[in-house]
């Protein structure tokens, strides 16, 4: 008999469940209303609607197939299978998606933003700096470009500007300069060696403190590999713009990164841009969106008690209140 036990589902829970589902219900309440989960993930969201609003249908989109296919297998243990389209593509595709399958607005949209719990359950994936592992941190594992590829190609350079821009990062510069001296000798593979050369660039008056020296410097090797801020800045605007009116967007971020495009994007069509100089408002020139929250929302201390992924999440929403002129 093998003594290796096969690889179970990890145990998912929903990152600020109710909240969620609270804010989306008005809009996904009546029968045919169609929720895009952007970020489908393990589908905990999503199977909360589909619990909760009867006649709903979900598109979930997710690049990556493990997710997917996860995803699919609880989908259908809970009955739900007829009302769910699952899409290969990553959430700056949501036009093209929408107009592949024949549908001209949807009325809510979600985006759980950063690395899914399947993904960092999964140590081959190389996302978690505390399991030995492949450099890889592909959301697509078909993607073109690994955190390897960026550690031992990019220019000292580069990868301090990485570090320091997406993992706020402020030993970035010996970070990447320990990296270039240390892959002249042999080229990075495992994540295990660079958590290590991390620890050992940092002071070590500053590893007593903030977690893992090398939590922000995994999660800017993420971002960039995956171009998740990139994504983002292109598809918010789309799911705005693919709302009908009285449609909601919802969003979950865990860095200050995503939250700020998040804030300024739901700020700017929420602001009236009649110029100052007009006696009344221009009614073309008014808000599209209605805030639904008061800054980022998070999670309540009982929830991250419950589970302490929580613990950096923020979530922001708007209502669509009319069409663009």
């Amino acid at each position: 008999m093998s003594t290796t036990e096969p690889l179970r589902p990890p145990v998912h829970v929903p990152v600020l469940l109710e909240r969620v589902t609270e804010l989306l219900a008005p809009a996904c309440a009546a029968d045919g209303a169609v929720l895009v989960d952007a970020t489908l993930g393990l589908a905990g969201h999503t199977l909360a609607m589909l619990d909760a609003h009867p006649g709903l249908r979900v598109i979930g989109l997710d690049r990556d197939p493990d997710a997917r296919a996860e995803a699919a297998r609880r989908i259908e243990a809970a009955g739900h299978g007829d009302r769910v389209t699952l899409v290969a593509a990553v959430f700056d595709e949501l036009p093209e998606v929408l107009d592949s399958l024949g549908i001209a607005e949807v009325q809510g949209v979600l985006f759980d933003l950063g690395v899914s719990s399947l993904q960092l359950d999964r140590p081959d994936r190389g996302f978690s700096y505390s399991a030995d592992a492949p450099l890889d941190m592909r959301m697509d594992p078909g993607g073109p470009r690994t955190a390897a590829d960026v550690v031992n190609t990019y220019s000292p350079k580069d990868l301090a500007r990485v570090l320091r821009v997406y993992g706020e990062e402020r030993f970035a510069s010996r970070i990447a300069a320990a990296i270039d001296r240390e892959r002249a000798r042999a080229p990075f593979t495992t994540t295990a060696r660079l958590a290590e050369l991390v620890r050992d660039a940092i002071p070590a008056a500053t590893r007593r403190t903030g977690g893992h020296p090398a939590k922000r410097t995994f999660q800017a090797l993420r971002i960039e590999v995956n171009d998740e801020l990139g994504v983002l800045e292109r598809a918010l605007p789309a799911a705005i713009e693919a709302l009908a009116v009285g449609g909601r967007v919802v969003v979950i971020t865990f860095h200050s990164l995503e939250d700020r495009i998040v804030k300024q994007t739901l700020a700017a069509g929420a602001t009236d841009r009649t110029p100052p100089d007009m006696p009344v408002p221009m009614p073309e020139l008014g808000p599209v969106l209605r805030l639904l929250t008061r800054g980022g929302e998070a999670a309540s201390d009982a929830e991250v008690g419950l589970n302490p992924r929580s613990a950096s999440a923020r979530v922001r929403a708007a209502e669509r209140i009319r069409r663009a002129a």
